[in-house]
């Protein structure tokens, strides 16, 4: 209980420090904080130490390598280009703050946090490198620059990471109006186990064998559509029934007129179906998992009236809620 105590008392004083920083104005130097001043300042210092070449003098005597970060390939890119690009967009914020405001999912601050924090990485590479080879050979591969470069970058990622930590800084946070998240930074959603592969329907061979029975007649040919032979025989007329056997078939169908027995589809009986347009396959929470149209037709395991259980090709089961001209086959 007293920890609880402790915790919430904690909640409170910082709950009440951030409303007093949000009542107190922040004052800078001009439309910028100090915090953006200073690192203003830090990344200008960088800017125009990354002309000078990074080289040490044996290195250039020896023709290893020579010329600053500009004329290496592109090393430049990591090492003060980015951090060049972050500056540019904290100083465009001010003067225009409705426009660029984020960097993918990033915003501006987290866009420079991370491009100083990448910046200081590779100084602090090519610094290692250069201790090493000065170990192994005493030469020194890399000049000053490196040195003043890596700590500037250093005081960059404090100024960009570490500032809503600092008293002073942290003003720069403090009393900013809540926007909606972007997209890729909200909370991720939760994973559904995917549903069980239903087992694939087989027809019954006893059934298939007496439709074609009955279809074909006992000499395997259909009864109602006569095959047509190739050559002189082939519009060859069918031989007409007996009398005897015309006649009894009229009689039986003047004493009992045949009616069609209705079979009604059962609702579990697997069909196959054709959606006039692409619908959306959905599964229990209302998320699509597939489509189905017009272009191939799809295995539906359960008619509920209003609604089609449908089987993928891959083995995916979902509900098709819009059931209105499907073709069923």
């Amino acid at each position: 209980m007293t920890d609880e105590r402790a915790n919430d008392q904690q909640e409170v004083d910082a709950t009440v420090a951030d409303t007093e920083s949000e009542d107190r104005p922040q004052y800078g130097v001009g439309p910028f904080s100090v915090r953006e001043v200073a690192l203003v300042g830090v990344w200008l210092i960088a800017f125009v130490v990354s002309f000078f070449s990074v080289a040490g003098e044996r290195a250039m005597a020896q023709l290893l390598f020579g010329g600053s970060v500009w004329t290496n390939g592109l090393d430049w890119i990591l090492t003060i280009g980015v951090p060049t690009v972050a500056i540019f967009l904290i100083i465009l914020r001010r003067f225009s703050p409705d426009g660029i405001r984020r960097v993918g999912s990033l915003g501006i601050d987290q866009f420079a946090s991370v491009a100083f924090s990448v910046s200081a990485a590779v100084w602090l590479t090519l610094l290692w490198r250069t201790i090493v080879v000065a170990i192994e050979t005493k030469i020194w591969v890399y000049d000053w620059v490196v040195w003043v470069e890596f700590f500037l970058m250093l005081a960059g990622v404090v100024l960009t990471v570490f500032a809503p930590l600092i008293p002073t800084l942290r003003e720069d946070f403090v009393g900013r109006r809540e926007i909606v998240a972007h997209r890729n930074a909200r909370p991720i959603r939760a994973v559904s186990a995917r549903p069980p592969r239903p087992p694939r329907p087989v027809a019954d061979e006893t059934d298939g064998a007496a439709f074609a029975a009955a279809a074909h007649g006992p000499t395997g040919q259909s009864d109602t559509y006569p095959v047509p032979a190739y050559g002189d025989q082939a519009y060859r007329e069918p031989t007409p029934a007996a009398p005897d056997a015309w006649a009894a078939a009229q009689t039986r169908d003047t004493i009992e007129p045949a009616e069609p027995e209705p079979h009604p589809q059962s609702a579990h009986q697997a069909f196959w179906a054709l959606a006039p347009e692409e619908r959306d396959v959905v599964d229990d929470r209302g998320v699509p998992i597939f489509r189905v149209g017009r272009t191939a037709w799809a295995l539906v395991l359960e008619d509920r009236g209003d609604v089609f259980v449908v089987r993928h090709e891959d083995g995916r089961v979902g509900y098709l809620h819009d059931v209105t001209g499907v073709t069923r086959g």
